[in-house]
């Protein structure tokens, strides 16, 4: 059988990283919840799955390590595009154990002369599926785990009413709401309620970069036939982030061409974006006509009864863990912003509680979550960040939206472009602007960057770290 060198690259960058983090999370923590962690094949070589056993674990490693399993992977797969952990219980394959981390790191062996890169080395198995069999929806995401209130009850009910069969009676349904609050939830809960009413049907789930990054490696290979043809033989086209396509024409004309195409057929169409279709800015203007042309659907910030609900299901997937009411009640009254910010501090608790061995009481849920407790965090701009990075790097803050490009001067806009895209709910485009009317894609690039940087650089990461406490506190 021809050997697959991609896929024993990616093994030898795994092996590589799983040193890694058993020397920096130290044995208990990572023998807890990152060496259960298994790598699965992938036809995209831009793309690294890893498979956990449970959905909580999923979760605990997202809010923990996406960013620096992003960072260990790129230092060895520089076209790394995305690393995605998943259940393994959504994968169609069966998971096979991963070989140990090699004893030589115990050692103190150098991590690149113990994973030699050859065909026969010693690495974490590899899970093999095809194109055919990969997950379409995340299985955590389900109407029956979706709590509902009145703060996002009618786009519960406008997604439960799209997902039935039969004649849709409406399309597209557009939601739109800050980070966090549920839209990709809903999305994939109405794939999956979609294809289980009709197993047989097409869908798909893409955020606005991949459509746009499928759409542009498209055109550069001349074969926009094939990507026009494999979206409109669906049935159902989900789109997230839509705000990611401003300013970007010739990706808007083919999402609206693909969008008319879909509504013309009367098929299913689902829009997410952090705004409503009138408050959109470098989106074109039939676009924005389209959209706002079906059902409408805003989710708000949770009120504390769904706050407190969110909490007593999340709990309740944690059978043996108990949490004190006045517990859940102090998360409920002061985290008050996304239901991923309380869901990831419900997540943090449970974790270091089962690592120590702790009762989680009071005193250890101020002591574990600390400044998340302080209530709602002060909004961020985007003139404090700049006016934060140019007192940091000593620059000054005219120059962040000059047009200079001297390394001394680059670099904290870089970090200033990050910030922004982290601490701010403005889109690309807007935070373009603030730089001196850059192109979104100028930001992009920054952004990712500075996220290399952090993983290689200590002194570029220590900066950010002692900034983002300052803007955040």
């Amino acid at each position: 059988m021809p050997v697959n060198h991609e896929q024993v690259e990616v093994a030898a960058a795994w092996a590589r990283v799983r040193q890694n983090l058993r020397m920096s999370a130290g044995q208990r923590l990572f023998d807890r919840w990152l060496k259960p962690m298994e790598l699965v094949a992938d036809d995209d070589a831009g793309v690294v799955r890893l498979a956990l056993p449970s959905a909580f674990m999923t979760d605990w490693v997202r809010n923990h390590y996406a960013e620096r399993l992003t960072h260990e992977f790129r230092a060895h797969l520089p076209q790394l595009r995305e690393v995605v952990v998943e259940t393994a219980s959504t994968l169609a394959a069966r998971v096979v154990p991963a070989a140990p981390v090699a004893d030589a790191v115990d050692a103190g062996t150098d991590m690149d002369a113990a994973v030699p890169v050859t065909p026969s080395m010693s690495t974490p198995a590899i899970v093999t599926r095809t194109a055919a069999e990969r997950p379409v929806f995340d299985a955590r995401y389900r109407f029956d785990r979706f709590v509902v209130s009145a703060s996002n009850r009618v786009a519960f009910n406008a997604a439960k009413a799209l997902a039935e069969p039969g004649v849709p009676r409406f399309s597209p349904l557009y939601l739109h709401s800050g980070t966090g609050l549920g839209k990709t939830h809903l999305m994939h809960a109405i794939g999956h309620a979609f294809l289980a009413a009709d197993p047989s049907a097409g869908a798909v789930y893409l955020p606005a970069e991949r459509f746009m990054f499928e759409f542009v490696a498209a055109v550069r290979a001349r074969d926009t036939h094939a990507f026009k043809a494999r979206l409109r033989g669906l049935d159902l086209l989900m789109i997230d982030d839509l705000q990611f396509v401003a300013g970007k024409d010739a990706t808007q004309e083919e999402c609206l061409h693909t969008i008319n195409a879909f509504m013309d057929a009367g098929k299913r169409v689902v829009i997410a974006c952090d705004r409503s279709p009138g408050l959109l800015e470098g989106i074109d203007p039939r676009l924005v006509s389209r959209l706002g042309a079906g059902l409408v659907a805003d989710i708000k910030l949770p009120e504390t009864d769904l706050r407190q609900a969110i909490l007593a299901a999340k709990l309740a997937e944690v059978p043996g863990m108990a949490v004190p009411d006045e517990v859940l009640e102090l998360l409920a009254g002061r985290i008050r912003g996304s239901v991923r910010e309380l869901e990831g501090a419900f997540n943090r608790l449970v974790a270091y509680a089962s690592l120590t061995g702790d009762t989680i009481d009071m005193a250890f849920a101020h002591a574990t979550l600390g400044e998340m407790l302080a209530g709602p965090a002060r909004r961020v701009t985007i003139d404090d960040i700049q006016r934060a990075v140019s007192a940091h790097f000593e620059v000054k803050q005219l120059d962040l939206v000059s047009a200079r490009r001297a390394q001394a001067i680059a670099r904290p806009r870089q970090v200033a472009m990050y910030l922004a895209k982290r601490l701010t709910t403005r889109s690309l485009p807007e935070i373009g602007r603030k730089f001196g009317n850059r192109d979104h894609s100028t930001v992009i690039h920054a952004v990712r960057r500075i996220e290399e940087l952090r993983g290689t650089d200590r002194e570029i990461d220590a900066a950010v770290r002692t900034l983002l406490r300052s803007l955040e506190g």
